[in-house]
């Protein structure tokens, strides 16, 4: 899928929920069930507070022109190569000079939110959920288990599809003996949001997709969620140290 419009799908949940982004839902909704783009809509995108400033840097670090380049897109939300090519300065500045997330948390969180580049964080939308605590789109509050599961990028395998209804079989978030991990597998429901002709409305059980406050994003392979689930747990454990 293109990047912009594959960028979109995984923005549109929080913005529909008015977490962040333009109070623009219905504008990126109408892009995403006409498969269309343009200057609007990459403008649009580019009022995300977070996810852009990520995007950027990203592609800046990789010698990428566009930010929305599908690469660059994958990189951020599931995970690819191009993020073993941003070094810790590089990640400890941005999060300073592009997010100014010092501001937002304060010194001491952001030391310890910055002592995890040392251990291995990477500027991946997990690192961002699990462990800088704070949303830092329009409601700047700590997150809840429930809303990092929700903000976190899932994954399942469909098992059953009824109309606008996907049921997945996914781990969940939980809080166990005082630590964060991923539970045992469960089903869970979730609803289509938008209407479009792409793959995700013609979905068939086997297959795994992705998932963004309850809204499916895309179909994957089972390389790019071992990647995800990768990512997903090495900031997991990161979070687990300063709990």
């Amino acid at each position: 899928m293109d990047g912009i419009l594959r960028c979109t799908r995984y923005g549109f949940g929080p913005n529909r929920l008015h977490y962040c982004g333009p109070d623009a839902n219905s504008e990126i909704k109408a892009y995403l069930e006409n498969n269309a783009k343009d200057p609007g809509l990459t403008a649009l995108l580019k009022n995300f507070e977070t996810m852009y400033p990520y995007l950027r840097h990203i592609a800046q670090v990789n010698n990428i022109k566009d930010p929305f380049d599908e690469k660059v897109v994958e990189a951020y939300w599931i995970g690819n190569e191009l993020l073993d090519n941003i070094g810790k300065k590089e990640f400890y500045h941005h999060l300073i000079d592009n997010l100014h997330l010092k501001k937002k948390i304060g010194t001491k969180s952001f030391d310890i939110v910055t002592d995890k580049i040392q251990q291995g964080a990477v500027p991946h939308h997990s690192f961002h959920v699990l462990d800088v605590w704070k949303r830092t789109g329009h409601l700047e509050r700590d997150h809840t288990l429930e809303s990092m599961d929700e903000c976190r990028i899932g994954w399942g395998k469909v098992v059953e599809v009824s109309g606008p209804k996907i049921v997945v079989e996914t781990e969940p978030l939980i809080y166990l003996n005082t630590k964060l991990q991923l539970g045992k597998k469960i089903k869970k429901t979730v609803t289509r949001k938008l209407e479009s002709e792409h793959d995700i409305e013609q979905l068939k059980p086997g297959e795994i997709i992705t998932i963004h406050w309850s809204v499916p994003c895309e179909v994957i392979t089972q390389k790019q969620a071992d990647t995800l689930k990768k990512y997903t747990i090495r900031h997991i454990a990161l979070a687990n140290l300063t709990i």
